[in-house]
């Protein structure tokens, strides 16, 4: 269990973008970094890891996804190109380049930010990240598409989260859990998580790897459930983007709330060197 103290919730800002507002939150003075969670989950998420970003001299923004959190849950769609368009937009707003830092799907939406606009992006911090599609059948797809139905998705992911915390648990897991849940049962943001699981592919983001040459970061946890073999899935972004692979142990998908010591060290130390490079 870790036993770092999340930090304080800081006020809400919002971003209109075209359908909607994304909301973010930002703290600290320094380069800028973009934190942005997956599929399903809160920009609290980085709960554990802002405070030392932060402590090590950086303005750090913090995003919930369209139809998550405190953004709107009424968009026309969803998915890993709409959230790059979404994060763009906020670097736009906040002042480029940024290093983006995304988990799960959100980390195919900043790989498509960084190959269509270079030089808002000066790295890329990949956390259990989906660049590409997982192979699956069309039995296991059909499957999916109905358990996450909105007239069930919320109970469906409650079911599913814990399994996704393989490995060490933050100490509020169970909170956090409730938390996420609760946000997903308000009116509309059912609806938008199911429009989100259901439509989302990471085929625009796997075209467009080849063009994203930023320096990358891939932090992937040894026992994310999300991939048949983590540790071959991280080799193979790793040689593709031609990036630095760090495997967490204990972890699952979650290696910034589940290792947060761990996953800092690395992302800070990835920084410099990105820094150094700049």
């Amino acid at each position: 269990m870790t036993n770092i103290t999340p930090e304080s919730q800081p006020a809400t800002q919002y971003l209109s973008v075209p359908g909607g507002r994304i909301a973010y939150d930002v703290q600290g003075t320094g380069p800028l970094l973009v934190l942005v969670p997956g599929m399903g989950d809160l920009r609290a998420t980085y709960r554990f890891l802002t405070p030392a970003l932060v402590a090590a001299g950086y303005r750090v923004a913090t995003t919930d996804l369209r139809g998550h959190g405190e953004s709107d849950a009424a968009f026309p769609s969803y998915g890993d190109v709409e959230t790059a368009g979404d994060i763009s937009a906020l670097i736009d707003q906040l002042g480029a380049p940024a290093v983006i830092v995304g988990n799960s799907m959100a980390a195919g939406a900043a790989v498509i930010v960084a190959a269509d606009h270079p030089a808002q992006v000066s790295g890329l911090a990949l956390l259990g990240p989906f660049v590409r599609n997982p192979k699956s059948s069309a039995v296991q797809l059909a499957l999916f598409k109905v358990m996450m139905a909105p007239l069930w998705a919320t109970a469906a992911w409650k079911a599913y989260l814990p399994s996704l915390y393989a490995g060490t648990k933050p100490v509020d897991v169970d909170e956090y859990r409730a938390t996420v849940v609760a946000s997903m049962r308000r009116p509309g943001y059912a609806k938008a998580f199911s429009a989100t699981a259901r439509t989302s592919s990471h085929d625009p983001a796997e075209a467009r790897i080849a063009a994203a040459s930023t320096p990358t970061l891939v932090v992937m946890g040894d026992k994310d459930p999300d991939f048949k073999d983590p540790a071959g899935e991280a080799q193979w972004i790793g040689e593709a983007m031609d990036a630095e692979v760090v495997m967490v142990t204990d972890a699952g998908h979650y290696p910034q709330s589940q290792q947060p010591e761990v996953t800092s060290v690395a992302i800070l130390a990835f920084l410099k060197t990105v820094l150094h490079r700049a």
